[in-house]
């Protein structure tokens, strides 16, 4: 499971961001993740706890934005929900199609007081 090791470079980034900063504590993190990147979700939810260990994060909670996974079909043009459609275009069937979303791991927003 290498959600744990990304809770723990999350922070990291996080901290090192903030250092020069003078915030007391981050409230919340705001995650994006693609719908067919390498992160479980569920996952990296379960790992954030370790994330609290941090001074900074003591009290931080987590929200994750899913960003779809969608592609255009390089055959006809369409844009479609990949996942939805099992990767073919749901117009000409092709499987020959460019990514445009659903890959993410970013930190989006983090709330600090």
């Amino acid at each position: 499971m290498h959600e744990l090791g990304l809770v723990f470079e999350m922070a990291k980034v996080i901290e090192e961001a903030l250092a020069d900063e003078n915030v007391e504590a981050v409230n919340t993190v705001v995650m994006e993740i693609g719908e067919i990147s390498s992160v479980v979700p569920h996952y990296f939810e379960s790992c954030f706890p370790a994330a609290r260990e941090r001074p900074l994060l003591r009290d931080a909670k987590l929200e994750m934005n899913i960003i779809p996974a969608v592609g255009r079909c390089r055959n006809c043009g369409v844009t479609f929900p990949i996942v939805e459609n099992k990767g073919y275009c749901p117009d000409c069937g092709s499987f020959d199609k460019e990514l445009l979303s659903g890959r993410e791991f970013n930190i989006k927003e983090v709330r600090v007081r």
